[in-house]
């Protein structure tokens, strides 16, 4: 490898060491009576800020307390953050580059991995709700947001990396730049390993289904805010393939009336699951409640299931009108 990207790895390497002691996370909330904000400092080995006062704001919410014993992940992930950090030193030093090849892929790997375990500790916690709670808000859940901006009830929710989160995306770039000028400057990479990294990516691209809808990192391609709530989102495949999503039935329906895309032109139109999984599933076979309680993001206030029993069990808690697709895409 040149010697500026063996340099540059062994820097990596040791920039990560200080990540283990610093705040990798940050969820900071504010509100009318907290106008100087409370912070949740997530390190790799523990959990920091405000957790007390939190805690006890979100007891009369029904969510759980938050102890850092409680979480496996504070026990392993200083470990594994050392382990990079080796591997990086190691990796620069030894200037193999299919070393670096392995780390790369396994730091990539790794990051997708934290991401979506942040992203599921954050819908359990804010879903799971007491049934006792002081106060029940009937179909509403205090999921924090992934990355970005939420509105929680009067609490205006922020969530963003922390200076280890940071160091550590950075030496995930810097790592994507060595490993793109190596690639580039190998000699012998033989086809099919070329293959087996740009068919996938290729396939994605061009793929005719419907992709799935990411809270917190899509945005609604009709108000353009970022979808936050996965269970009232939408998406639009046309014939060509091409994928609008949208965070609300409502900004579908508008941009649908707007003519942006022709109606000959749609392929499929998708709705998301109210219930379960927040899968998405054919608009022309879901049933539709429109309930003014459900008080989805940009007021359609409409949810879709994806059988008559699911949609009933919430009418229990949130009555409302049924409505069919086909009544609400000739308007």
């Amino acid at each position: 490898m040149k010697s500026w990207v063996r340099v540059l790895l062994v820097l990596c390497g040791l920039a990560l060491v200080p990540v283990i002691f610093l705040p990798m996370w940050r969820i900071d909330l504010v509100a009318p009576q907290y106008p100087e904000g409370l912070r949740l400092l997530i390190y790799p080995g523990k959990l920091g800020g405000n957790v007390d006062i939190i805690n006890g704001l979100n007891h009369y919410i029904g969510m759980k307390t938050l102890h850092t014993e409680d979480f496996i992940e504070f026990t392993i992930l200083p470990y594994l953050i050392g382990f990079f950090a080796a591997f990086f030193v190691v990796t620069g030093i030894i200037g193999k580059r299919k070393l670096m090849y392995a780390l790369f892929f396994l730091f990539v790997s790794f990051g997708l991995l934290a991401i979506y375990d942040f992203w599921r500790w954050e819908y359990n916690y804010g879903h799971n709700l007491s049934p006792d709670a002081a106060i029940i808000v009937p179909g509403m859940a205090y999921q924090p947001p992934l990355i970005g901006f939420k509105q929680l009830l009067n609490f205006g929710a922020y969530s963003i990396p922390d200076q280890g989160g940071w160091i550590f995306v950075s030496a995930g770039a810097i790592l994507l730049v060595c490993f793109i000028v190596e690639w580039r400057r190998a000699s012998r990479i033989s086809k099919g390993l070329a293959m087996a990294i740009l068919v996938p990516v290729f396939l994605n691209s061009c793929s005719s289904g419907p992709q799935a809808i990411s809270p917190g990192v899509d945005n609604c391609y009709f108000c353009k805010m970022t979808i936050t709530d996965a269970r009232f989102g939408a998406e639009l495949l046309t014939k060509k393939g091409k994928v609008y999503k949208f965070d609300d039935m409502h900004c579908l329906l508008a941009f649908v009336k707007a003519g942006t895309v022709e109606k000959e032109a749609v392929k499929e139109i998708y709705l998301t699951n109210y219930s379960g999984a927040h899968q998405l599933i054919p608009a022309g076979t879901s049933f539709i409640l429109k309930a003014d309680e459900l008080r989805s993001p940009m007021g359609g206030n409409m949810a879709a299931f994806d059988n008559r029993d699911s949609m009933d069990l919430v009418m229990k808690i949130i009555p409302g009108n049924t409505v069919r697709w086909n009544e609400l895409y000739k308007q």
